[in-house]
């Protein structure tokens, strides 16, 4: 069987740049407020460091199910739907991180995204399994 995991393949790349933009933010701001190492004082650059972090914590398992369901003969709009909830939560998520440290709609909005993309994405696979043993 031939798979190209075209699908995981353009979703990877578009969340690898929203990656370079999180990171560079986290450059930007080290520069600006003089922080070599952690965060110093800087809530902004705190903030800026939990964005990139938590888009560490869970981009690369959503990104390894989807290959994963690509491959096992997921339909493309479903895998289509999981890329771009994952892409626009982490979107999301960041902004509403950047304006405020505390609680915000688009906080709350991404992480649900997110969680709900694994929480299907988990779904598939372990259904996939039961389905390949019966």
């Amino acid at each position: 069987m031939d798979v190209q995991l075209n699908i995981t393949m353009l979703y990877a790349g578009l969340l690898a740049v929203l990656f370079i933009i999180w990171s560079l933010n986290v450059v930007r701001l080290r520069v600006q407020d003089q922080v070599g190492l952690g965060s110093g004082k800087s809530l902004r650059l705190a903030a800026a460091i939990r964005i990139q972090g938590n888009f560490v914590e869970y981009v690369p398992l959503a990104l390894l199910l989807l290959a994963l369901m690509e491959w096992h003969g997921a339909p493309a709009p479903l895998l289509h739907s999981l890329g771009v909830v994952l892409l626009v939560g982490r979107i999301i998520h960041g902004i509403g991180l950047m304006q405020s440290a505390g609680k915000s709609a688009g906080r709350m909005l991404g992480t649900l995204a997110t969680f709900a993309v694994l929480l299907l994405q988990a779904g598939y696979a372990i259904g996939a399994y039961c389905g390949a043993i019966l």
